[in-house]
């Protein structure tokens, strides 16, 4: 055998080695990632539940046997069963869900990442990105039922685990980009080779480099005149040219040799990104998150992904680690959904009435329907006609038209000058619907001298003083209008009042007169749903407590209280609560959580164990709310 196969032998050994130790080393990281884990914080041993998800894990030094596994067993003097004796050696008993409780529209979960200790390596980092799913309550659009679905699916600020050694290669990799960016050249100016320039004028244009040391400044036309070019052109040919597109290359290069130089950067928007410097152990962080709730919240899942890396190279991918479910409790789901209902008296006659200002020519009944002003109301007039008929539960019986003048001129001539304009206007609606129903139930009324609204007016107006509201006030008493308005006339502010305030009294008066159909009784005594009830109640489902609270107070009862202790404000709550029946097991359990929030745990435990004897199911309930945690202390330091 040649030398130099001799030398290819080793080399190929030696590099099937390395690959092999290789190999092996992200074997060994992929069986330590598999141990990578997310917990439930606070409780290594938490309480067992019905509904409980569990996993129990058998010491894997125990031997494996096919077939059934025998455990040494023996009967209960008490019961007669038979109970076994083994103990499984090394079991761990793991939880997989917690019920957290939202409040205010706030909801704080608590979990644990934990990472073995042989993925707590110097050379190493941990990128965690735990995933966040809310579920909630909603009512199918195809089959109307209730189901859980999912709202909202995002991304948590991620959670980074470096090396010592790994981020000092990170922040090589930044040093050496900076030494590379420092290569690049900004000022042009260094490019031109000075030295030729000085010499070639020197040489060729003496009169010209004589000027070298003078201050006064030369326009670049001036330049052109005295060397027969520009200063560009110039530049240009005394331009180290190599030097320049060397300089140009390493600009377009600044991308690529960021990512040949920083194979991974540094990034924000971390929860954490902690240094270790030394891999002793597992490390367990703790992650806490407050959720805002979305309404009718069910449950919170956390999922973990993550990755490996190791020289800039992402090696694998964590995976199998189960997810947490958190399953949201809220003062919310304790509303009462009973029904309210408010009693009504129902008229047969229903009035309604709209008023038109609409423009006259001065003194007479003629109007131009097509003017800007008066086509609008005339419009406005219309709707109202078409939607006293569209109910059809009403039917139209009359509507009086009556017109109105201003207290300017004769008394007698406005009074017919009333009753011309009300027959005006209704022979207009009477040309505009076909129907005659409409045309015979229309009737004229009119109002000669508008004084009552004139003297309203009057009194709201902010430019008129005091002195001539009391005038006026006391002219609108007077039986003899024509002396009044005289009066009116000699005052300083009359010309005022006939430009701003008359116009406002020319107007037309619609009143709609009808009656319900079917019904032969004056009034009906009904009752229906109370709307701002129930939608006080589904803000109250929704944990909008605000509007809930704003809604729900008035009434003062039990919706009422929960909406006070739902929005944080506990006194409130406990005035409304202390009015309502104790014997309602929800009454002495919202009371019972209001009193633990303010520290009154004595009086706490008696309503507490008032709702209970009402209903055992509500000792269930005090395990989903953290206020009745404080009750149940006491009761058991009391008894002990």
């Amino acid at each position: 055998m040649s030398f130099r196969n001799c030398i290819i032998i080793c080399m190929t050994a030696a590099l099937a080695a390395v690959s092999c130790m290789a190999g092996k080393g992200l074997a060994d990281l992929e069986r330590a990632a598999e141990s990578v884990s997310l917990s439930l914080a606070g409780h290594d041993e938490p309480p067992l539940c019905r509904d409980s998800v569990i996993n129990v894990q058998v010491d894997s030094s125990s031997p494996r046997r096919d077939g059934p596994l025998l455990m040494k067993a023996v009967r209960d003097d008490e019961t007669g069963e038979m109970v076994a004796t083994d103990v499984i050696v090394a079991s761990k008993v793991t939880a997989r869900f917690r019920n957290v409780a939202e409040r205010l529209g706030r909801v704080e979960i608590q979990f644990d990442m934990t990472v073995p200790q042989g993925l707590v390596r110097s050379d190493l980092q941990l990128k965690f990105n735990p995933v966040m799913k809310l579920y909630a309550r909603r009512i199918s659009p195809e089959t109307g039922e209730p189901e859980t679905v999912m709202t909202d699916s995002s991304l948590l600020e991620p959670v980074y685990i470096t090396g010592n050694a790994y981020r000092q290669k990170q922040l090589r990799g930044y040093e050496r980009y900076e030494a590379f960016l420092s290569t690049i050249i900004g000022d042009t100016t260094e490019f031109v080779r000075e030295k030729q320039l000085e010499q070639f004028i020197r040489r060729h244009f003496p009169e010209i480099y004589a000027m070298k040391d003078d201050s006064s400044y030369v326009y670049d036309n001036d330049a052109e005149n005295i060397f027969g070019v520009n200063l560009r052109t110039v530049r240009e040919h005394y331009t180290d040219k190599i030097m320049k597109a060397r300089n140009e290359r390493r600009i377009s290069d600044r991308d690529r040799m960021f990512r040949k130089y920083v194979k991974d950067p540094i990034v924000g928007n971390i929860r954490l990104d902690t240094v270790l410097a030394s891999s002793e152990g597992a490390l367990v962080y703790r992650y806490v998150q407050d959720v805002a709730a979305v309404p009718m919240m069910k449950r919170i899942e956390i999922g973990l992904n993550g990755s490996i890396w190791r020289n800039g190279e992402n090696l694998c991918a964590l995976a199998g680690i189960d997810s947490l479910v958190f399953y949201v409790s809220s003062l919310a789901s304790l509303a009462d959904d009973t029904p309210r209902y408010v009693f009504r008296i129902m008229e047969r006659r229903v009035t309604d009435h709209t008023n038109a200002y609409i423009d006259f020519e001065s003194g007479s009944s003629v109007f131009d329907s097509l003017a800007p002003g008066n086509a609008s109301e005339l419009e406005r007039i219309r709707k109202s006609f078409a939607e006293a008929g569209s109910d059809g539960n009403l039917v139209l019986d009359s509507v009086v038209v009556t017109a109105s003048c201003s207290p300017e001129g004769d008394y007698g001539f406005n009074k017919r000058l009333a009753q011309r304009r009300s027959l005006a206007v209704m022979r207009y609606f009477s040309d505009v619907f076909e129907e005659k129903r409409i045309a015979d139930c229309m009737k004229s009324s009119s109002v000669p001298e508008n004084w009552e609204y004139f003297c309203t007016l009057v009194k709201n107006d902010t430019v008129l003083g005091e002195d001539v509201k009391a005038i006026v006030a006391e002219a609108g008493a007077e039986e003899d209008k024509e002396a009044a308005e005289l009066r009116l006339s000699r005052l300083p502010e009359y010309r005022y009042m006939r430009e701003k305030i008359y116009p406002r009294l020319r107007t037309v008066r619609f009143d709609f007169h009808l009656h319900r159909k079917g019904m032969a009784k004056d009034t009906v005594h009904t009752t229906e749903p109370d709307t701002v009830y129930m939608k006080g109640v589904n803000a109250l489902k929704n944990m909008d407590y605000k509007t809930a609270a704003t809604l729900l107070k008035p009434y003062g009862d039990y919706n009422s209280a929960l909406a006070m202790a739902s929005s944080g404000y506990d006194e409130s709550a406990l005035a409304i609560l202390r009015t309502l029946d104790w014997r309602n097991a929800k009454v002495s359990y919202l009371t019972s959580l209001v009193l633990a929030r303010m520290g009154r745990y004595r009086e706490a435990e008696e309503c507490y164990k008032k709702s209970v004897s009402a209903d055992p199911a509500m000792a269930h309930r005090a395990n989903l709310d953290p206020e009745m945690s404080g009750i149940l202390d006491y009761a058991d330091n009391k008894h002990n």
